[in-house]
């Protein structure tokens, strides 16, 4: 990663895939996500992305990283501080 202040969001083998910094977080995606085509929104932990599905083309995918970082025991606030830019893996 070149950027120190983004983070990057990819999929894998049925799984959304966010590494910033030295952390690397997976968590499980719908059955149907082929990849994340585009990041419209990052707010402090929420993303608004656009998603290939299988069954269509595309559509918006909501993602909320403080649950997920909360069961993680991560503290939210200071994960997410420095992120001031989330980009696709391959942009």
């Amino acid at each position: 990663m070149s950027d120190k202040k983004e983070a990057i969001l990819s999929s894998e083998n049925n799984y959304t895939i966010f590494q910033f910094d030295n952390h690397i977080i997976r968590f499980k995606a719908p059955y149907s996500l082929e990849r994340y085509t585009k990041i419209k929104e990052w707010d402090h932990g929420y993303l608004v992305a656009m998603a290939k599905y299988i069954h269509n083309e595309q559509e918006e995918e909501y993602i909320d990283l403080i649950p997920i970082l909360k069961n993680l025991y991560f503290d939210p606030d200071e994960f997410l501080k420095p992120i001031e830019k989330v980009r696709i893996a391959d942009d």
